[in-house]
């Protein structure tokens, strides 16, 4: 299992930590997604191809990106 950060940007409240979290673990391979409101990011645990977890963030509505 690995672990993939991603930057988040778009998020104001806990409801859009909510909607993202769903969207990521709604993501095939995806174990588990943490994700923070301050400074706005996400773990995602898991086997997952990073363009679709940037796909399902942006999905709903956020902007994302892969962090190193």
């Amino acid at each position: 299992m690995s672990d993939i950060k991603l930057k988040v940007t778009g998020m104001t409240c806990e409801h859009c930590v909510r909607a993202v979290t769903k969207a990521l673990e709604s993501v095939p391979g995806v174990e588990k997604a943490e994700v923070t409101l301050k400074p706005g990011g996400a773990v995602v645990h898991g086997e997952a191809d990073p363009e679709q977890l940037i796909a399902a963030v942006r999905e709903e509505g956020y902007d994302a990106e892969v962090q190193d």
